[in-house]
């Protein structure tokens, strides 16, 4: 997800965003809660310092629980040393699992009166408007939210995405020589056949959309075409920049990673002009029912903070203020990464489904355990 590679990570493309795509989860509209009510105002944003928020934390008791959509169990690793090194006497409890497995399972845990997490920072981007109108969110405006691009954030504060993410293909500049694959149209060569990772597009819904907005720019004969090329197909989108990075394949397809990567870098992150790519803003929302609000509040003002957002593996933050590195533009001003399209494809689930058999026509069902494990109902209870 994919949820977030460290943040802290040098600029580079082999951290494959653990984010993996969400279905509804069915759950009953709490008694209390309301449209209308869901729909007010929270007013302005947070004036505490991240030290008072953190005081407030710590008086409140000290723990917080964050289920985030990941690939690995430990993707979000860099997140949770940043945070423990800047606020030593917090209990994090951070579990990474498939953002499709996190939304049902806290959907779960509402239904039995058993919820862990405080916090939810996931890829099922539809997640998000559901708990809002059934009043599952904290409507809460972290310092920085004014900052934020507006279509990353809900106006109420109900939500705010907390990291910019964009998937791609990449390529590993010693396999594929002086003649590297220009775009995603160029895969279909055969001199590419048996040398293509990718993750499935019917297992994560940012890959799907991705293969998505190939066929629709490329036609079906393309898909057919690669279908032919002998791909690797595995789950995770950190997979296929394993593969390149581990030397197994020369192209991955699927995964995150930086356009502007470190000059030591063994691999490349292709944006073509022209061409299809695709990004979002990952959300992150605080649970209304949440037992570490004072902790969950610190948490997210955190991560929109200028020193956490400065750092993002792939150079582009949530914030406007934010300039991204020389080479780069804010990833909401690539119109080919189809950014305002991602949260409208994620809303409607019959298209999903349709497209998800479709590729799995081409490619087969998935297969293989997913790449964090089976976590069971209540991970980090």
């Amino acid at each position: 997800m994919s949820s977030l590679p460290s943040r802290r990570h040098v600029l580079s493309v082999g951290a494959g965003a653990a984010l993996g795509a969400g279905v509804l989860g069915a759950s009953a509209v709490p008694a209390s809660a309301s449209p209308l009510a869901s729909r007010h105002s929270t007013g302005s944003e947070e004036t505490r310092t991240l030290d008072e928020l953190y005081r407030a934390a710590r008086a409140e008791g000290g723990k917080l629980v964050v289920y985030a959509g990941g690939d690995t169990p430990t993707q979000q690793d860099g997140t949770k040393a940043g945070f423990k090194a800047r606020f030593p006497d917090i209990d994090l409890t951070l579990i990474v699992d498939y953002s499709k497995y996190h939304d049902v399972r806290v959907d779960n845990q509402f239904a039995t009166d058993t919820l862990v997490p405080d916090v939810v920072q996931l890829q099922t981007l539809q997640d998000f408007d559901r708990w809002k109108e059934q009043g599952r969110l904290l409507h809460y405006k972290p310092a920085g939210f004014s900052k934020v691009y507006d279509k990353f954030k809900d106006p109420q504060g109900a939500w705010v995405a907390t990291g910019a993410i964009a998937f791609s293909f990449l390529y590993g500049t010693a396999a594929v020589g002086s003649d590297a694959p220009r775009s995603a149209q160029d895969l279909v060569d055969p001199r590419w056949k048996g040398k293509i990772a990718s993750a499935y597009p019917h297992d994560d819904d940012a890959v799907l959309y991705l293969y998505t907005l190939y066929a629709q720019k490329y036609g079906w004969d393309w898909v057919a075409r690669l279908a032919a090329q002998d791909v690797q197909f595995a789950r995770g989108s950190n997979s296929p920049g394993d593969a390149v990075f581990g030397g197994q394949k020369a192209i991955g397809v699927g995964t995150a990673g930086s356009a502007v990567p470190n000059a030591s870098s063994p691999a490349r992150f292709v944006i073509a002009d022209g061409h299809p790519f695709m990004g979002w803003g990952q959300r992150m929302g605080i649970l209304k029912q949440a037992r570490n609000t004072a902790a969950a509040k610190l948490f997210i003002n955190w991560q929109l903070s200028t020193e956490w957002q400065q750092n993002s593996f792939n150079g582009w933050s949530v914030r406007t203020d934010i300039t991204p590195p020389a080479g780069l533009k804010q990833l909401w001003e690539y119109p080919n990464a189809h950014v305002d399209g991602f949260p409208r494809f994620m809303a409607d689930r019959a298209a999903v489904e349709r497209w998800k058999q479709t590729f799995a026509l081409y490619f087969g069902e998935v297969k293989g355990d997913p790449t964090p494990g089976w976590l069971g109902l209540h991970p980090g209870a």
